[in-house]
């Protein structure tokens, strides 16, 4: 049953993302992931930062050759990825961090994934992640979601928005200029922005590198700290 004043969340899926985007899911009802939009090579949908040798370094899921009209459901991992390689990476990068055991076996159920489509690949994850970080947010698909896909960006989202029933949709605070109060509230949905809270912690013994994936919050901090931070986002009109 759908709550009465339920909140939402739109986002692309992204590779193992910053700790930033499990505190906007944490502070929603139902977190919804675009399968049905267009892939970008510019952005984080098969990418992401790591730390390596006290620097960002990023780390990449290899895609099969494709047009770039194709949507994120349509896009193939290349048959040349190499999970254990990878895994490696991680392993020569962050061996010596606390929390480096738990964390790395959940990195291998993320990265020795079956599926060859990216789609289900990030689903996968991200589901894998909701459960590790003790997300109870809904996480759902947009093309399974009887909206208006063929609308624009914030007529879409409101689509969605009606489609849920949801009361109030929440975006990344960094989006404020692309969406309108008005425009939401003509259907009867809130507008609200979400505000990540940054914090640093140690890394080493070199200086903070911020916005690595959430697999570095994870190799220094415990679970219950990782919890704490995501419950740490604020979210105002």
């Amino acid at each position: 049953m759908l709550k009465l004043d339920m909140k939402l969340a739109v986002m692309q899926p992204y590779l193992l993302p910053y700790v930033g985007y499990f505190q906007l899911a944490s502070s929603v009802d139902n977190f919804v992931i675009y399968d049905n939009i267009q892939y970008t090579k510019r952005g984080w949908i098969n990418r992401n930062r790591y730390l390596r040798g006290g620097e960002p370094a990023t780390f990449t899921i290899p895609l099969q050759q494709g047009s770039t009209d194709l949507e994120i459901r349509q896009r193939l991992i290349a048959n040349n990825y190499n999970p254990a390689k990878l895994l490696n990476q991680f392993f020569e990068a962050y061996r010596k961090a606390r929390f480096f055991d738990q964390t790395i076996e959940l990195l291998e159920q993320v990265l020795k994934c079956k599926h060859d489509n990216l789609f289900e690949f990030l689903h996968h994850s991200l589901r894998l992640l909701f459960q590790h970080l003790s997300i109870d947010t809904s996480l759902l698909v947009s093309s399974q979601i009887p909206a208006n896909h063929d609308e624009a960006s914030q007529a879409r989202l409101i689509s969605i928005c009606r489609a849920m029933q949801a009361k109030t949709y929440v975006n990344p605070v960094g989006g404020r200029d692309l969406y309108a109060h008005e425009e939401f509230a003509a259907q009867g949905v809130k507008l609200q922005f979400f505000q990540f809270a940054e914090r640093e912690y140690p890394q080493f013994s070199s200086a903070f590198v911020a916005r690595l994936s959430i697999i570095d919050a994870l190799m220094f901090n415990s679970l219950d700290d990782i919890r704490t931070l995501i419950n740490a986002g604020t979210t105002h009109d």
